[in-house]
């Protein structure tokens, strides 16, 4: 992933950036934390719910407590939106490259330390090829998916991730997570479940 220096202040907790290794220094089995499209129009914007507004508290939590790496992804359209399949499919043009509904919402921004991951649809290539690269320097143990919208872009990165690395635990946090509908965010972490993705925290999501 490239560096973007000065694209997030850094946060004075003092909080590690990874945990790739032990007191002995000896490497250890990475944990990633995935932060799906936290961004405006998702949250209170051209796309958001209650729900996504109240899941904000929790993905900071989340962020701020985890050991480990941790990797925004960022839906990416251009002026064009409204020409492509999904604007056909789904016409309300969001997350337009440069907009203020396309930024990491402002609560979460100062943790985005490293440059999103710019996806132009629901699941990101360019995602899975950084999971394999990630995982020939420093094999990966888990990957925990936080974010947005349940039902769409976590499901197709989860399933993506699985797929690109079969052994590792996929983990969804369902308690930081929010669906165009809670009965479709619920459908969602049903789906998942059977395709042996571990869901936490259910009882206390959306």
């Amino acid at each position: 992933m490239q560096k973007q220096t000065g694209y997030a202040k850094e946060q004075e907790d003092g909080r590690s950036e990874d945990n790739t290794e032990n007191k002995r220094g000896e490497s250890i089995m990475q944990n990633l934390l995935i932060v799906v499209d936290m961004q405006n129009d998702f949250i209170d914007g051209a796309l958001g719910t209650k729900e996504a507004v109240a899941i904000v508290p929790k993905v900071k939590e989340k962020i701020a407590n985890h050991q480990g790496q941790v990797w925004f992804t960022r839906d990416t359209h251009g002026e064009d939106y409204m020409n492509t399949q999904e604007g056909r499919n789904l016409p309300v043009p969001h997350c337009i490259k440069g907009s203020a509904g396309w930024q990491i919402c402002l609560e979460l921004a100062p943790f985005c330390r490293e440059m999103p991951i710019d996806k132009v649809t629901f699941g990101s290539s360019e995602l899975g090829a950084m999971l394999l690269e990630t995982n020939k320097k420093d094999p990966i143990k888990q990957i925990t998916f936080i974010g947005l919208c349940t039902d769409i872009c976590v499901i197709s990165n989860a399933l993506l991730a699985k797929a690109f690395l079969p052994e590792a635990e996929i983990v969804v946090d369902a308690s930081c997570c929010a669906g165009v509908s809670p009965e479709s965010h619920r459908n969602a972490l049903e789906a998942m479940k059977v395709c042996q993705v571990r869901i936490e925290n259910e009882s206390f999501s959306a």
